[in-house]
């Protein structure tokens, strides 16, 4: 899976010139957290709610409401923004992506594509087109827990159980090894009765634990 496939297309941006608190506006207009700076086409920054949210006055501040709306009026976008932005390529795999997102520590990376704004791919992207699907979030069925069955000759036997049974399988992965466990593969079924698969997989040695979506 690339980028492209999980990033959001239509990108709202704001010049450099945008007060600040206009930029806020228009990220509470359009329920988003940040907004890439583009100036002339190009992005030369990234903005964020939180990051304006700091640049307000300290509430020891002795200023009047009056003088600190003037303050903030007359501030604009690229007096605050972020102008070292972290970008990707629409064609980088999702998993370099994220990779690359958590070691910068940022929430969101802009696309380019020959130095043009294409999209972005937040958080909430990889949460909602990634972590929800092989997660089965939202989903009917059933999933299962199968301890040590990412073995490929257990793996092998476990889907000639599923098969026998006619079940379909809407999403399958192996779940992270925790201290002292082997790895466990997750099978989410496309059934709300598992009970007959469940005493097969235990006949051949298997603990499962069923979870039910």
């Amino acid at each position: 899976m690339k980028v492209r496939d999980v990033m959001t297309w239509n990108v709202v941006t704001i010049s450099p010139d945008t007060p600040i608190m206009e930029a806020r506006k228009i990220m509470e207009a359009h329920n988003i957290r940040r907004l890439p700076v583009v100036d002339r086409g190009k992005l030369v920054g990234m903005v964020s709610k939180e990051r304006i949210i700091r640049t307000g006055p300290s509430p020891a501040t002795s200023l009047s409401v009056w003088e600190i709306n003037y303050l903030l009026a007359k501030m604009t976008v690229k007096e605050i923004m972020v102008k070292d932005v972290v970008t990707v390529h629409p064609d980088m795999p999702v998993e370099a992506a994220i990779a690359l997102a958590q070691n910068k520590g940022v929430g969101a990376l802009p696309v380019l594509e020959d130095h043009n704004l294409i999209g972005i791919a937040t958080t909430n992207d990889f949460f909602y087109k990634i972590l929800n699907p092989v997660l089965g979030i939202g989903k009917s069925g059933i999933r299962i827990i199968i301890t040590n069955g990412t073995e490929p000759k257990n793996v092998q036997e476990i889907m000639e159980m599923v098969r026998k049974h006619g079940l379909k399988i809407i999403s399958m992965h192996s779940m992270p090894p925790v201290e002292g466990k082997e790895h466990d593969l997750c099978l989410h079924l496309d059934t709300e009765d598992v009970s007959q698969l469940v005493k097969d997989l235990a006949s051949k040695g298997f603990t499962t634990e069923t979870v039910e979506r």
